[in-house]
């Protein structure tokens, strides 16, 4: 568990309150265990926490002010008083009567053009949030390494294999050598081929997916360049990465869980990532992209009977 939380707080969007349980879930992990206990106990009973101040909040969860304080802060409200009051939104919304929730907005009996505009607005927010929070810097130099790698090979498990498996072809395309493993023994053992010149791209939303850390380190021990694309730059797959791609900490919930919600800010750092190359790399890789275009292009034209 880690004693260094940064808080995130964001004055500009602060959390719904129906997305209140939702942002304590996905922020547990990175949470001291005192801030955990305030989350949970926020999340748990909102209706009986606003009716709390400050102090009383401290009390009920052995915790000290300050503690409340900055969980409020990491859970995105500028203090204490705007997390009282999301509470007290959020009570009032259980207290209603509506129908119980399939994400953090929407309902089990949403007509399914609303489920649309509102997937629609959460994809389109967690794609704002991801760019807002990439570093171009950490960006262009994993650009760097994989424009000019003798090869790159890319872990990934579940969800993020297919992001992975998404890089893996857009290089293929442009004349590069790359491979996505989703099976973790033949990644570990690809990964002990590799040396200096060669790129390691770990993708995992949590940052502690073991399977993916093992061939990363491997990979790093090795020399070759390392690259982790998570949405936890804390986590244990960061020792191991030369550069950090950090997505979105997007909202989950029950029938959509991180492992879904967090492709989208996955899928972007990854075509930026492959813009990038493709960029550095074009005098070889437009003549390649075109050739796979003509490639396939009878595939694609009707056949005459």
């Amino acid at each position: 568990m880690t004693n260094d939380v940064k808080e995130s707080f964001n004055p500009d969007s602060p959390p719904a309150p129906a997305a209140l349980a939702a942002k304590v879930r996905t922020l547990a992990p990175s949470m001291t265990r005192s801030m955990q206990r305030v989350a949970e106990a926020v999340a748990g009973d909102p209706a009986g926490c606003a009716a709390l101040t400050v102090t009383g909040l401290a009390e009920l969860t052995g915790t000290s002010e300050a503690t409340v304080v900055r969980t409020a802060r990491l859970l995105g409200y500028p203090g204490y008083r705007d997390l009282r009051l999301a509470l007290a939104g959020l009570a009032a919304h259980q207290q209603s009567g509506r129908a119980p929730a399939v994400t953090a907005d929407i309902a089990v009996d949403d007509p399914i053009a609303d489920v649309v505009t509102k997937l629609a607005y959460d994809e389109q927010q967690t794609l704002a949030d991801t760019a807002a929070g990439l570093d171009t810097v950490q960006l262009g130099a994993a650009v760097a390494a994989a424009a000019t790698a003798r090869r790159v090979d890319i872990y990934g498990i579940g969800a993020s294999s297919l992001v992975g498996q998404d890089l893996a072809q857009k290089l293929l395309r442009i004349g590069l050598i790359a491979h996505a493993h989703m099976d973790p023994h033949l990644a570990v053992t690809n990964a002990v081929q590799l040396r200096s010149g060669d790129v390691a791209i770990a993708i995992t939303h949590s940052g502690s997916t073991g399977d993916v850390i093992e061939p990363l380190r491997v990979a790093f021990d090795r020399g070759a360049t390392t690259i982790a694309i998570t949405g936890r730059p804390d986590g244990p797959v960061s020792q191991y990465a030369d550069h950090v791609l950090t997505t979105s900490t997007a909202r989950e919930s029950e029938l959509r869980p991180a492992a879904m919600s967090s492709r989208t800010s996955q899928l972007l750092v990854v075509d930026c990532l492959f813009i990038g190359v493709a960029q550095r790399t074009y005098e070889t890789a437009a003549p390649a992209l075109s050739a796979s275009y003509e490639a396939l292009a009878h595939r694609h034209t009707p056949r005459s009977r």
